[in-house]
């Protein structure tokens, strides 16, 4: 058995496709890299070119903070804070940065060996383990070796995989059809393995191996969830399907597969994830089912017939309390709207209708619910189905087609969604930050505000909704009225007005207001309106009590 290959020719072959703006060539790269590689190299070099330091799902990542990789690099080669500063805002981007310093080290290794794909995967394991305490301290070591061994391209795109921008365009599907030809699989199993493996170092490790073809869904094994296409209106979706749908109330939860194989019970997130220790009622709630079967559906925080407020969810995930008062905040029920696997059998191939009846002979023995579904045709229906689902506190509303398959991993066009925006506020612009990436050197995130008597309060920070030359615009404005330069972010005049839309408004401290705007976009800028027009936190309180569902995440 031959030696793990060099890290090297993966830096180089990244760089090249990295280079190319043709989709064609950066897949005949990679492929040719592929071809030469045992199959463990195959699995390591898939992730890394996917940007991933561990198999997807993994409850641990090798992520590193970008203090820690800032003092590494200023420590091995010299650097100044100032002039790391100043290389960062002229790239946008940390792994450049490591590439232009590293050529210029001021320590070396006394015994340099060269980095094999290996011995990165191991330094990545070694991270991902290292916990509790001077975890710290033992994970810079790990990393300060790391840039001390690699080469200034080699460690490009080690920070690029440990702070998770990778940037070269080779996306989730071209890296699949890479493997697909590298290993002389068609493009129809090489999609259909891909979804079912999860991982795309898995499935390239089993591409390697010829083991691909029969890769089937099993229990415990996580597979890509099918997704729903946005609609904005309901003339729309009864347009796109012209006959009769199912339509369920789009839940605001988290998406989750159950998967049950004898008496034990394990969940999965839609990152594929395990987070069954998060939600043990939903583990409780399948000990009397029988049989084998992986669920789609939605853990939904519940009590009193209705939902409460998502922002209670995070609470557990980010383990702000024990499960005791976090069942007492936010009790879960456990809404399942598929079935992917019934007793050894896939079913993402039978029609929805038929799937359904399985789901419901699988949830009779549970304390699970099935979600609630309604037949409309007309949009009419569609819409009367929309304003039952948001008055019973739901989200909105996803319509699916009767006769439509899983499709794993996809926004098949036989499932669609329809939400709406709770409202929008006119805000001014208080302080901007640069961007990262595509963004470099331009200022493209945002944080606003909205009038309180004669002072200006902060609900938000959006950076979603402008185009290029708006942005571009803004970025020479916001330069123009700068009151002070942090470096990569500034405070400026408010004399900016934008129109923000955004979901739902919640209770916090992270801005002086004492809210926060969910999932806010700009909608425009209006040249039209001054800071005497903004809206007041008067209007904001105003709609946050109006809401159906309120989180105070203080």
């Amino acid at each position: 058995m031959k030696g793990s290959a060099p890290l090297l020719g993966l830096a180089e072959t990244l760089e090249k496709v990295r280079g190319t703006p043709s989709k064609k060539e950066k897949v005949r790269l990679i492929a040719g890299f592929l071809k030469g590689l045992e199959p463990r190299d195959a699995e390591v070099a898939a992730r890394i070119a996917s940007g991933r330091s561990s198999e997807r799902g993994s409850k641990d990542e090798a992520q590193v903070g970008y203090s820690t990789l800032l003092e590494v690099l200023k420590e091995v080669t010299g650097a100044s804070g100032q002039e790391v500063s100043k290389i960062y805002l002229r790239h946008g981007d940390l792994g450049e940065v490591a590439e232009e310093l590293l050529g210029r080290k001021r320590e070396q290794q006394l015994f340099s060996e060269e980095l094999t794909l290996a011995a990165l995967d191991d330094a990545f394991a070694r991270l991902r383990s290292t916990k509790g305490q001077g975890s710290a301290a033992a994970k810079r070591a790990i990393v300060k070796s790391l840039m001390l061994a690699a080469t200034p391209l080699e460690g490009k795109y080690i920070v690029k995989v440990l702070t998770g921008e990778m940037r070269t365009g080779m996306v989730s599907g071209l890296l699949e059809e890479a493997i697909a030809d590298a290993y002389g699989l068609p493009k129809d199993a090489a999609a259909r393995a891909h979804m079912v493996l999860g991982d795309i170092g898995t499935f390239a490790n089993r591409a390697a191996t010829g083991e691909a073809s029969g890769a089937r869904i099993q229990p415990f094994r996580p597979v890509n969830f099918m997704l729903a296409e946005p609609f904005a209106t309901a003339k729309e979706i009864a347009d796109h399907f012209g006959k009769k749908v199912f339509a369920e109330c789009k839940y605001d939860g988290i998406r989750a597969q159950v998967h049950k194989s004898g008496r034990e019970v394990r969940v999965y997130s839609r990152r594929l994830e395990e987070i069954t220790p998060n939600f043990p009622e939903v583990v409780g709630a399948f000990e009397e089912a029988r049989g084998d079967f992986i669920l789609d559906g939605e853990a939904v925080p519940f009590a009193g017939g209705r939902p409460l407020p998502f922002q209670l969810l995070q609470r557990r995930l980010r383990r702000m309390e024990d499960f005791e008062e976090a069942a007492k905040n936010a009790p879960v029920v456990y809404f399942a709207f598929d079935i992917l696997l019934k007793d050894g059998k896939e079913t993402v191939d039978l029609p929805l209708s038929e799937r359904r009846r399985l789901l419901g002979a699988v949830l009779a023995g549970s304390k699970a619910r099935q979600a609630e579904t309604f037949d409309v045709t007309t949009e009419t229906e569609v819409q009367d189905a929309f304003r039952r689902s948001r008055d019973q506190g739901y989200e909105g509303l996803v319509v699916k087609d009767p006769g439509s398959g899983y499709a794993m991993g996809k926004r098949g066009s036989g499932w669609a969604k329809l939400k709406e925006e709770l409202d929008t506020l006119d805000v001014v612009i208080v302080a901007a930050e640069y961007g990262h990436g595509k963004r470099a050197g331009v200022i493209s995130d945002y944080t606003f505000a909205v009038r309180d008597g004669d002072a200006l309060k902060t609900v938000g920070k959006a950076y979603s909704g402008l185009t290029d030359k708006e942005i571009d615009d803004m970025t020479r404005r916001l330069k123009e009225i700068t009151v002070k330069d942090f470096g990569y972010r500034r405070q400026v005049k408010p004399e900016i007005v934008v129109e923000v839309a955004f979901d739902s408004i919640q209770r916090s401290e992270r801005h002086d207001g004492g809210f926060a705007l969910r999932f806010p976009r700009i909608k425009r800028i209006r040249t039209d309106k001054g800071l005497a027009e903004i809206d007041t936190i008067e209007k904001v309180e105003k709609l946050f009590a109006g809401q159906k569902l309120k989180v105070d995440e203080r």
